[in-house]
């Protein structure tokens, strides 16, 4: 990879049919790192669209083989763990709410002792380092050591014009505790709204980030979840442009 060169994570928040999954990894694959596929949803309200779930594995396995792109999923259960590995999906990511459970961690990490996957693990959505901390040395001590972070941004019960505000300077004391584990800003859920997507971006070059996670849906109007803070396929085409 160039010095300079950032990681690029791209893909809807959530895969909602075949059509839809397809038609974005089409458009994007040749310009991204990895393809994010939104396979199970962890969703606060149970009414509200989870995820087409195991039907859409098929479907990413697929996508794997026909554009030799890497794709990530979520897991939040040792079940989805075996399932993704069925799949051969070995880019796996831990949710912010997946962080704040150390039980949870840990049988997940056990499920992939000395497996050769990859692991993201989101900050934890309470402004806890040790947490964060601790999700990553449980995968190490498992024998896993390809590990990359993704900073979502942290809850506040304060209304900012952030969704998850960044909390910049709990970024600085994660590069300093952890500087050579590749730390990935996602902007979408760090505003919420796409319309400081860029601002957030600019900020996190500044901070020397490895690379994005953004959200992509073909028609973010109708999206089944976080419509607010998906790029459309032109907007994606200019963020990576302005990243240039």
């Amino acid at each position: 990879m160039e010095k300079d060169k950032k990681i690029i994570i791209a893909g809807p928040c959530a895969i909602e049919s075949k059509k839809q999954f397809f038609s974005i990894a089409k458009e994007i694959n040749s310009n991204i790192d990895f393809l994010r596929c939104g396979v199970w949803k962890a969703r606060t309200n149970p009414y509200s669209f989870s995820g087409i779930g195991l039907k859409a594995l098929d479907w990413v396995q697929e996508i794997q083989n026909k554009y030799n792109i890497q794709c990530a999923i979520e897991v939040g259960t040792t079940e989805h763990v075996q399932l993704a590995l069925k799949h051969k999906i070995k880019t796996m990511w831990l949710g912010a709410r997946t962080t704040c459970n150390p039980f949870i961690v840990e049988q997940i990490s056990n499920c992939l002792k000395n497996k050769e996957v990859e692991i993201w693990i989101k900050n934890p959505i309470f402004a806890d380092m040790k947490l964060w901390f601790g999700a990553i040395e449980r995968f190490k001590n498992k024998g896993i050591s390809n590990i990359k972070v993704i900073h979502r941004g942290f809850f506040s019960e304060i209304k900012e014009k952030y969704r998850n505000p960044p909390r910049w300077d709990l970024l600085v004391e994660f590069k300093k505790k952890y500087p050579k584990i590749p730390l990935i800003c996602d902007p979408s859920h760090i505003s919420g709204n796409k319309s400081l997507i860029k601002e957030v971006t600019n900020q996190a070059l500044k901070l020397n980030v490895s690379g994005f996670m953004v959200e992509v849906h073909e028609n973010p109007e109708n999206a089944l979840s976080d419509s607010m803070q998906q790029l459309d396929l032109i907007e994606f085409k200019k963020f990576l442009s302005d990243l240039k």
